[in-house]
């Protein structure tokens, strides 16, 4: 099976503690970030994904958002010059040890986190990541 991303989720993905919008689009990412802990593949899709499911149900979720879709163009922009590689509906990631240390690193130092700009929750991954990532679900992709 393969977990389906849209590009500014693979950001979220890093700083992910169990807080989200509703109980069951937490309790949906804890079963998603433990598919992604176990190494699942992910491939890249525009529009909502499996993290968006709980939410989707809602005509005016914010996962169908303009503000949502920049936020996917600009992580996928970041992503894809990091990884040197096109990050765009249909690219699969194998993710692994090394990927998400590369991913977090990036997230770290800033030169991924354009995808970021406006989103609520960047005050909550700005001390995720400031505190190395110890609270992180997403532990090893291995």
């Amino acid at each position: 099976m393969t977990v389906r991303l849209r590009p500014h989720h693979l950001l979220c993905m890093l700083t992910f503690v169990g807080k989200g919008y509703t109980p069951d689009f937490v309790e949906n990412y804890h079963a998603v970030a433990k598919r992604l802990s176990a190494g699942e593949a992910i491939m890249i899709v525009e529009g909502p994904d499996d993290l968006c499911q709980p939410l989707t149900h809602a005509a005016d979720a914010h996962c169908f958002g303009e503000s949502v879709n920049g936020r996917d163009r600009q992580a996928a922009s970041a992503v894809s010059a990091l990884l040197q590689q096109p990050v765009a509906p249909d690219t699969m990631i194998v993710p692994d040890a090394a990927l998400l240390a590369r991913l977090r690193q990036a997230f770290s130092d800033g030169s991924v986190r354009r995808g970021c700009s406006g989103c609520e929750w960047s005050g909550l991954c700005d001390g995720v990541a400031s505190s190395g990532y110890a609270e992180a679900l997403i532990v090893s992709c291995e």
